[in-house]
């Protein structure tokens, strides 16, 4: 057995919340086993093979929260296969609940810690990675949680192929400012603003979330838009 510090820092709070309704109880118990993305690296070779319908592009979003972002963007992109991630079971029975309200099969769900997708998945496979408002930690002694660390960063560029993007978004200014710099020393990913503005006006397909609308933030939300480099 493993000794525990082997394993990498959690980076993300609780995982329970407020009682579910009975719907939303069904679905986790009888819709996310079949959504669940395999932790099988055989399975996982072809990922794209997960979705029922015909997909050519996959896509992988970290912390949904309440999972708006997903299903906008999977109704949108019939093309892409969305693998989400969240860990915090609320979410997850929100996000079932639009899956199942407007009938998308182009989800798949992971509900343990994303990093270890990442590191099941095959190389240059992802198309597109959202990163948005991810736990800040906002306490100093905290900031080591934060996933956007350099680990991460080198799991994230073995899976996504030259010329996919990724979005990263925030409300904290010590986030933003750590982890632009970060990515920016990184070596991997291009960072594809030109002038303020690209940072600071949401993407015209930026889908906002119920979170976004809290202003929990110290700053505007600040959307950081990279490109794997080739």
């Amino acid at each position: 057995m493993s000794d525990m510090t082997d394993k990498p820092i959690r980076s993300f709070g609780r995982t329970g919340g407020r009682p579910l309704s009975p719907r939303q109880r069904k679905l986790v118990d009888e819709l996310l086993p079949q959504l669940r993305v395999p932790p099988d690296t055989a399975v996982l070779a072809a990922p794209l093979d997960l979705f029922e319908d015909k997909v050519s592009e996959l896509w992988l979003e970290i912390g949904f929260g309440g999972g708006e972002h997903v299903s906008a963007q999977a109704k949108a992109n019939p093309q892409a296969g969305i693998f989400a991630s969240e860990v915090f079971i609320e979410g997850l029975a929100k996000c079932l609940s639009d899956i199942d309200d407007m009938g998308l099969s182009n989800v798949r769900l992971w509900d343990e810690d994303a990093r270890e997708l990442v590191d099941l998945l095959p190389g240059h496979c992802l198309d597109r990675v959202f990163i948005l408002f991810p736990d800040p930690w906002p306490k100093k002694r905290h900031h080591k949680r934060r996933i956007i660390q350099p680990p991460f960063l080198d799991a994230l560029a073995r899976v996504m192929k030259p010329g996919a993007q990724l979005r990263f978004a925030t409300d904290v200014r010590s986030y933003a400012d750590e982890a632009l710099v970060t990515f920016l020393a990184h070596g991997a990913f291009d960072w594809q603003a030109r002038r303020a503005d690209d940072w600071r006006t949401p993407p015209a397909d930026h889908v906002r979330t119920r979170y976004e609308t809290k202003n929990l933030g110290d700053i505007a939300p600040v959307f950081f838009n990279f490109v794997r480099k080739t």
